[in-house]
């Protein structure tokens, strides 16, 4: 019989405590048996040393303000280290900035410029070249009609890839002049529906063009562009863990910014903002609280409540909902959202305030964009931050976020 270990014996040899040798447990790290009598648990000697051996602790939970953690290679995990992003007491910093003062003064250009290193005062041009613009209309044209808006954007990428042959060239100069007609590229894919604002209007108005029926008011334009500002980048959220470990492969940006596109698609990241547009319509239509019911009965989350990073509510969503009440229609919209949060629960509770998703459905309602424009901009926006990190890892060690699996399969056989 292989020899067993108690827990306090196995917490002893790894030098933790005994709450976190049951976690290594319950994540399949260490297989566990019931001692006899039925008082305890015992663990497998060899698996303890494999363990120890690999020095590897489990993040089971990291510490407040404490970086997640991504395991190596049979080492020491190892904390993510940023210079662009920062989640603190509640507030967002870009490179130190606060990220709401940033987007009431600078435009989306300006921002990528910030969070690029670039300077204060150095908009990034962000311009497709024209063969590029050629392939990605004739790419876009090419597309069965109903294809969603952000599976566009996903295209947008791949066809950009193809047609840069210094793709592969990973120096930060390169990237950024790739990343920001990579930028205009994407949007430029996108089927316009408004009038054209002209090849040198913001990027903001190249977006709306592309989202709206109709020429936008400075008011609604502006709304846009917080909105840009505010997502460039959110510190090591899914879709940014996703680009860094293409770009830890030494993946070309084209590819980082799939690897990101690819994270968003899920509703609990990038795709959340459709479900709490569709929620937000619904109450406009019938009214908070039967709704709202409806969603506690059915014991379905309500989208666009809560963000754990922000334990007294999100102020990028504080920020944008703050220009979406000073649109046509604004206010009746962004009451509508105070409605949600109060049947919800009890007020006071963080839990329970809206959230950018929600901020972001707020915005497209108002101004009468569709259900998929939070997405779409969510996605434009982030992309910047996704290129941003890429550079960043590039500079670090290939490969050092090979993380290690907690194998629960059954044993090869002897």
């Amino acid at each position: 019989m292989a020899e067993r270990l108690t827990t306090q014996q196995v917490a002893e040899q790894l030098g933790v405590k005994v709450e976190t040798v049951y976690a290594y447990a319950s994540r399949g790290q260490l297989s566990s048996e019931r001692a006899p009598g039925g008082k305890g648990s015992t663990f497998d000697a060899r698996e303890v040393a494999e363990l120890a051996a690999r020095g590897r602790r489990a993040p089971v939970r990291p510490a407040p303000g404490e970086a997640p953690a991504a395991a190596l290679w049979g080492s020491e995990p190892v904390t993510v280290r940023t210079g662009l992003t920062l989640i603190e007491n509640g507030r967002l910093y870009y490179r130190g900035r606060d990220a709401v003062e940033l987007a009431s003064r600078c435009g989306f250009e300006a921002a990528i410029g910030w969070l690029w290193g670039l300077g204060a005062d150095a908009p990034v041009e962000l311009r497709v070249p024209p063969a590029t613009a050629e392939a990605l209309a004739r790419a876009a044209a090419a597309l069965p009609d109903g294809i969603r808006l952000p599976d566009r954007l996903r295209i947008s990428a791949t066809v950009a890839a193809a047609l840069d042959p210094l793709r592969f060239d990973l120096r930060e100069r390169t990237v950024h002049a790739a990343g920001a007609a990579l930028i205009a590229g994407m949007v430029e894919a996108l089927p316009r529906t408004a009038p054209d604002p002209g090849p040198d209007a913001s990027l903001a108005a190249r977006l709306w063009s592309r989202l709206a029926t109709a020429a936008p008011t400075p008011e609604a334009l502006s709304c846009l562009d917080r909105a840009l500002v505010l997502l460039i980048d959110h510190e090591l959220a899914v879709s940014t863990v996703a680009a860094r470990l293409a770009a830890s492969a030494r993946a070309h940006p084209y590819a980082v910014v799939s690897a990101g596109l690819g994270a968003t698609d899920g509703p609990l990241h990038g795709a959340a903002s459709p479900l709490a547009h569709r929620m937000l319509a619904e109450v406009l239509a019938d009214g908070a609280v039967p709704v709202v019911s409806d969603y506690l009965r059915t014991g379905r989350p309500i989208p666009g409540l809560g963000h754990r990073l922000y334990p007294e509510g999100d102020p990028r969503a504080v920020a944008l909902l703050d220009a979406v009440r000073r649109l046509d229609g604004g206010a009746a919209v962004v009451a509508a959202v105070a409605d949600v949060e109060a049947a919800a629960g009890p007020a006071g509770r963080p839990e329970l305030r809206a959230n950018i998703d929600l901020a972001l459905a707020a915005m497209a309602l108002t101004a009468g964009l569709p259900a998929e424009a939070g997405e779409v901009v969510f996605a434009v926006a982030r992309t910047p931050g996704w290129l941003a990190h890429a550079v960043e890892e590039y500079h670090e060690e290939p490969l050092r976020m090979r993380a290690r699996a907690g194998y629960v399969g059954p044993r090869p056989q002897a």
